[in-house]
């Protein structure tokens, strides 16, 4: 858990600023990054993109310990 929880942040802070850049500039990062146009998929953009969502929920039991105030969660993680 040690290495998976900050990967999955890391991950889920990428798909957001993705998104921050779709409702700013219209420009998708990961199709360009993976040689797409906006609104395009291809295998490496949708594994991106299957990640990011598999991050954000493997993310939700930290959100519950945080939002509940469990300290157990900030003590294991």
């Amino acid at each position: 858990m040690r290495i998976i929880k900050p990967v999955a942040l890391l991950l889920t802070i990428v798909g957001a600023l993705n998104w921050l850049l779709v409702g700013i500039a219209q420009f998708d990062l990961v199709a360009t990054l993976t040689g797409d146009s906006f609104g395009e998929t291809n295998v490496i953009s949708s594994i991106i993109y299957i990640l990011v969502g598999v991050s954000g929920v493997a993310l939700l039991p930290t959100l519950v310990a945080w939002v509940s105030g469990d300290d157990t969660e900030r003590v294991t993680a």
